[in-house]
């Protein structure tokens, strides 16, 4: 989306909330040269002005900030190139559409939406208008799975015949989406469309397949009205003014983060809106324990497990094939302590430090008739999820090379949802699904 020649390319985002600041970040200290940040919108003025403060702290100016309902406008008066959508899930394809119709390309944040008809009216606008999406995908820029991508595509082991992928959330990240507005699949989609979207689409890129057949198994089992069969439920809706939260160690407590304190705590006033949320509050509708077998168009079949609440947090893949078997596994974070346990993960904000606890990253490739190969990665970091994101804003921002095609579209982004939603119905109704049978895809 930028040449690294010419003008700097005019970027304004909507959504001011925390994940915001690692786009904003980006524009302002690392690709000053070829893009520039020229206005907020969001639903609360508090936040903005937050972002806007935070902006002085880093020696670039305010950007002008827009209400909600003056999107459109603030395209036409600001003369924005390019939209970051950042908002609550379920509001994506509201801004993605209007912003592609105004003549605007678009970088959004994992999901591109929340639900079959949304994703629809995005695919159509993209038909429609010839602008471009690009999905926030970061994962595909972590060094260990770039890695992984090209070992599969040089044959490493042969023609591919099944994926078991499993995922652990430990009780502080996995915690996190039960506080928030994400505790309500019809904001979020729920975990198989909000967080696993980042797995069905690593999936699908490793592969070079689409998604055919869905069928899933899925319960709210740990979080929600469950924590007192279990032991963990304490009696308070939300943490802030709340005695029996002090010392509950699911509690977020918003005081004790500057950032979360100024995005959340102070901007209540405007919308009500309660970022720490009890864990085992009731009216959690999105599951916590998920089992997923998906065929796909190469005949590869992937068995997928995410658990929301595990006592540490990382990923195992293992990729079999007709020449031997691939296996990555991660550690990022070995252990959850109780003190540990009500912060965020690795820092106040999304991704900015590394986890403080013990973690590791391997990929072995395990051939025929031969002893297990260890490979090594370069450029791998436990900050920022695993280096992605730097990486990620320099393709989106800088206009760097992407020649692994990492900058995924609109069609991608529809892929990834795809696997998450025909899950979710499979929840609902016990039957596999056909994905054609949820959306006409170009």
């Amino acid at each position: 989306m930028s040449s690294g020649t010419g003008p700097r390319v005019r970027h304004a985002l909507v959504g001011a909330g925390a994940r915001a600041e690692m786009f904003v970040r980006a524009l302002v200290l690392d690709h000053a040269e070829t893009a520039e940040l020229v206005a907020f919108a969001d639903v609360n003025q508090a936040r903005m002005d937050a972002h806007n403060r935070w902006l002085a702290e880093l020696g670039h100016p305010a950007v002008p900030t827009y209400r909600a309902d003056e999107f459109t406008a603030m395209l036409a008066k600001e003369r924005v190139d390019v939209v970051l959508v950042t908002s609550v899930d379920v509001t994506h394809d509201e801004y993605i559409v209007a912003a592609l119709r105004a003549g605007c390309d678009v970088v959004t944040e994992k999901p591109m939406t929340v639900d079959a008809p949304r994703c629809q009216r995005i695919l159509d606008a993209v038909a429609e208008t010839g602008r471009q999406v690009r999905v926030a995908f970061n994962y595909r820029y972590n060094p260990l799975h770039e890695k992984v991508r090209q070992l599969l595509a040089d044959g490493a082991v042969g023609e591919i015949g099944s994926v078991h992928f499993e995922w652990l959330l430990d009780v502080r990240h996995g915690a996190d989406y039960f506080r928030r507005w994400h505790r309500d699949r019809a904001n979020s989609g729920g975990l198989m469309v909000h967080k696993a979207s980042h797995h069905f689409d690593l999936v699908n890129w490793w592969l070079d397949a689409t998604p055919v057949e869905v069928y899933a198994a899925g319960r709210l089992f740990f979080y929600g009205e469950h924590g007192r069969r279990h032991g963990y439920a304490r009696d308070y809706d939300r943490v802030h003014g709340s005695p029996a939260a002090s010392d509950d160690p699911f509690a977020l407590h918003l005081a004790a983060h500057p950032r979360l304190r100024e995005l959340y705590l102070d901007a209540e006033g405007e919308d009500g809106y309660h970022r720490d949320r009890n864990v085992f509050a009731p009216g959690v509708t999105i599951e916590d324990d998920m089992a997923v077998l998906t065929r796909y168009s190469s005949g590869a079949t992937m068995t997928y497990h995410l658990t929301a609440y595990a006592p540490w947090e990382g990923y195992r893949v293992m990729v079999n094939g007709s020449r031997g078997r691939l296996e990555l596994e991660v550690v990022e974070s070995d252990f959850v302590s109780p003190q540990a346990a009500g912060a965020l993960k690795g820092a106040a904000l999304h991704g900015n430090e590394a986890a403080a606890e013990a973690g590791s990253a391997t990929i072995t490739l395990r051939p025929f008739w031969s002893p297990p190969q260890t490979v090594p990665v370069e450029g791998y970091t436990r900050a920022g999820h695993g280096g992605a994101d730097a990486r990620m804003t320099r393709v989106l921002f800088g206009g760097e090379a992407d020649p692994m095609g990492r900058a995924a579209t609109a069609q991608d982004g529809a892929l990834a949802l795809l696997t998450g939603l025909a899950a979710n119905r499979s929840f609902d109704t016990g039957q596999p699904v056909r994905v054609a049978d949820l959306l006409t895809l170009p």
